[in-house]
């Protein structure tokens, strides 16, 4: 905190108590019992050696008294943790909910009333020992306000046995839960920030936002002194987004740079008023000034999608694209010219299909952004069961019959060339969780544009990442260095499984942060139910008359099972 925030912030503290002790109601209202309740909350009911558990420093604030945010406004103090851990056990910064105005006199704060729980994730060492039991805690020190403010501290703490492998929820799991829900979100829009003399200017490029649903908007600056807590905002929301006037506060060399903060917006769904919270960082004006053009934008993207290759969730799938074109390099030159288009046709149709859902649920208000579909728990598990299908099917586990051109599930494994335009397809697919160099100007750009200008530059994203299997289909001459066919192909294709076992792991861990362990439990038995089935389906290969049918039988009903697991892996949530 600033030396002149704090010294507002002892002030305010030292007149209000003053004024309390001069009054006799207030004296005679003065507390002697904390104002506050504090507890500390786990998440899960144990921890694993090199593990990590969430926390929950629980707030129950006593009726008309308010604790602060981490910008308390024109006074207060943030909660503040001194932890006393085991050795090695490690504490991250506090995650904090979205904060409420509390008029306090002509002042205004940034707190919480009722109840509040900041969230704190704590990692244990690889070496902690299992069978033994830790305290996990520390002080915490805090001010609590009404008509007088009160300094409080807490010794809080929370023991928890040390095991291995998957823990059970806690009993207060829930309310991790209900915390996390008021944990601001990733701003799924472009915003700027003007500061002058006069006034700062907060713009968000929200276009397709429903205006007419906008009950309430409200900016809270992550860091005091450029905008005047008690100052108005004056909001105004229409086809081009919203766009915030806020008092200048009292710092005169604040806003120099980007701004952070969270912005609380209030809509009228349904019936219902709905808050939603969206962690912002405005850039200045004069910086995005030099946005680029459409040419510019085309070319970033073009760019962009050449490094996505390099991508550590694109990486393990180009095993896919190694062996097609193993596999087609004993081709004709113009047949492996028809493999390379039918590719980059499949990366352009997966790219023009995600781009066109992306634009229509933006339009429709809804706040998405690239890779937007990883934030559904049941397409985490479909491609995690394609992936995992692939990965069988390179060791040998999972025999689809015929050539394996292109390889990528049931519909890439189909010979010729629609495999390698399902293959094309399976790599943009898993393309979409990563983020390159020059992808974000440009598919911010694209946002902000009308829909034909957004599927060109996304379009052109998807050209760079088909660019170089295009560029090798059409250039056959790398063909001549490889060594003659022989058992090192199937050796090589036993390999690559390993890469795509690698993106399962990652999924799978994906589908624990949005789904919660019970999500990533669901997927993980259904994993299991595939590689029964598959090795069922090998061994009914080998067999004959109703001994084949019966293990066909049981092959079937441990997919369809897999499948039914599927809707489990919603879960519950988890704090990111």
């Amino acid at each position: 905190m600033r030396p002149l925030h704090r010294f507002v912030t002892l002030a305010a503290a030292l007149g209000l108590s003053l004024g309390g002790a001069l009054a006799p109601a207030a004296a005679a209202t003065t507390p002697d019992a904390p104002r506050t309740r504090l507890d500390l909350v786990s998440e899960q009911a144990a921890i694993a050696p090199g593990g990590a558990v969430w926390l929950g420093i629980r707030q129950r604030i006593a009726p008309g008294w308010h604790t602060y945010w981490t910008n308390p406004g024109d006074s207060g103090e943030p909660l503040s943790m001194e932890w006393a851990l085991p050795a090695g056990f490690r504490a991250e910064p506090i995650v904090w909910p979205h904060p409420e105005r509390i008029p306090v006199g002509p002042a205004m704060s940034h707190g919480y009333t009722g109840e509040a729980v900041l969230l704190v994730r704590v990692t244990a060492p690889a070496d902690a020992r299992e069978g033994t039991t830790v305290t996990l805690g520390g002080r915490a020190a805090l001010l609590v306000c009404e008509k007088i403010c009160i300094p409080e501290e807490h010794e809080i703490a929370v023991t928890l046995p040390v095991r291995a492998g998957p823990a059970a929820p806690s009993r207060e799991a829930p309310v991790i839960a209900r915390a996390r829900r008021a944990v601001p979100v990733a701003s799924p829009w472009p915003a700027t920030i003007a500061v002058s003399p006069d006034g700062v200017v907060l713009s968000l490029d929200a276009r397709g936002l429903a205006a007419n649903r906008v009950q309430d908007v409200w900016f809270y600056p992550t860091e005091w002194g450029l905008i005047e807590p008690s100052g108005r905002q004056e909001a105004r929301v229409d086809a081009r987004g919203i766009t915030l006037s806020l008092a200048r506060g009292a710092l005169p060399d604040a806003g120099a740079g980007a701004v952070d903060g969270v912005l609380v917006m209030k809509e009228r769904i349904e019936g219902q008023v709905v808050s939603q919270a969206f962690a912002v960082r405005a850039e200045p004006r004069a910086a995005v000034a030099g946005a680029p053009t459409v040419a510019g934008a085309v070319g970033l993207a073009l760019l962009g999608g050449l490094i996505l290759n390099l991508m550590p969730c694109v990486l393990p799938v180009l095993s896919v694209k190694a062996l097609a074109l193993l596999q087609h390099s004993d081709a004709s030159p113009g047949a492996m010219r028809r493999h390379g288009l039918a590719h980059t046709a499949g990366v352009l149709a997966c790219f023009a299909v995600l781009a066109g859902a992306l634009l229509l649920l933006r339009a429709g208000g809804t706040g998405v952004g690239w890779g937007f579909q990883l934030q559904s728990p049941v397409m985490i598990a479909a491609l995690a069961y394609l992936f995992f299908a692939m990965a069988l099917a390179l060791s040998g586990v999972l025999v689809l019959g015929g050539r394996l051109a292109g390889l990528g599930g049931t519909l890439a494994a189909r010979p010729g060339y629609a495999g390698s335009f399902f293959t094309g397809a399976l790599v943009a697919m898993a393309a979409t969780p990563c983020t390159a160099p020059f992808m974000g100007v440009a598919t911010g750009f694209a946002l902000t544009q009308p829909p034909a200008v957004a599927l060109a530059i996304f379009l052109a994203l998807g050209a760079g990442l088909a660019l170089p299997f295009l560029a090798l289909s059409v250039a056959p001459g790398w063909r001549r260095h490889l060594p003659r066919p022989g058992p090192w192909m199937e050796r090589l294709k036993q390999l690559l499984a390993f890469p795509l076992y690698a993106t399962v792991a990652w999924l799978v861990w994906v589908a624990s942060v949005e789904a919660g362990s019970a999500g990533a439990a669901a997927l993980l038995a259904g994993l299991v139910l595939m590689a029964f089935a598959a090795w069922l389906h090998g061994v009914g290969r080998e067999s004959r008359g109703r001994r084949r049918r019966l293990i066909t039988a049981t092959a079937l009903v441990s997919a369809v099972a897999a499948l039914a697991l599927v809707p489990l892996t919603v879960g519950g949530p988890a704090p990111v």
